[in-house]
């Protein structure tokens, strides 16, 4: 996995600020030091969909995805992908180590974390659209619980069904938060080839009429 310096900087809430040695120096050592601490695993199912009024049914499972959000994010998918994705316990350890010694370095290490669970859920990504090809098919983006209005409560029932715990050791507290923290569950949609696809963050922005991302079937990172 390659993970981005400026990735990094974005989740440290950087903006085009002068960055200054011992920061930038502090990015790159924990950018290399996180990779001894991280196993990343993933795993993932495949389902049909059924839309309904008010959301969308996986056949073949107890899922239903209420909300209008992920309703029309899925509303020219044929099957959807389910995964999830974690970069192992160790990583929290370490950076609540960090936390009781060297606050700024907890910080860092910790965006850096997400900047590498990002990539890899990246990589996953990639998988599942292998498999989406297979049927001359495309994928949407992922789409994650606590996205619009898909609520975070389902958490429990997707680790549930794709046995997370079991296979990439990944669960959830009673407040539906991932455990380990550095993890992702969402949802991918296989559409038509000739659909472009659309991230879910770009409908809520004010370049969306004249985005040349989007035109382009991407989206700017924003």
């Amino acid at each position: 996995m390659h993970v981005d310096k400026k990735e990094v900087l974005r989740y440290l809430g950087y903006r085009n600020q002068y960055i200054d040695s011992n920061l930038n120096n502090l990015i790159d050592e924990s950018i290399e030091e996180i990779k001894a601490y991280i196993k990343p695993r993933y795993t993932f199912k495949m389902f049909d969909v059924e839309k309904y009024f008010n959301g969308i049914k996986l056949l073949e499972s107890n899922l239903v995805l209420k909300g209008k959000d992920i309703k029309n994010h899925l509303k020219n998918s044929s099957k959807c992908a389910v995964f999830a994705a974690t970069l192992g316990s160790v990583v929290d350890s370490k950076i609540r180590y960090y936390e009781r010694i060297n606050l700024t370095k907890a910080l860092v290490l910790d965006a850096c974390a997400t900047a590498y669970i990002e990539s890899f859920c990246d990589f996953a990504e990639k998988e599942i659209e292998k498999e989406a090809n297979k049927l001359n098919l495309n994928i949407t983006y992922r789409y994650s619980p606590g996205y619009g209005d898909l609520t975070i409560d389902i958490q429990g029932n997707i680790l549930n069904m794709l046995d997370a715990y079991r296979k990439i050791g990944l669960t959830a507290t009673e407040d539906f938060i991932l455990i380990p923290r550095k993890s992702v569950t969402a949802f991918i949609g296989f559409q038509s080839k000739s659909i472009k696809r659309q991230h879910p963050s770009c409908r809520n922005c004010n370049k969306y009429s004249s985005c040349i991302y989007r035109k382009g079937g991407s989206y700017c990172g924003n």
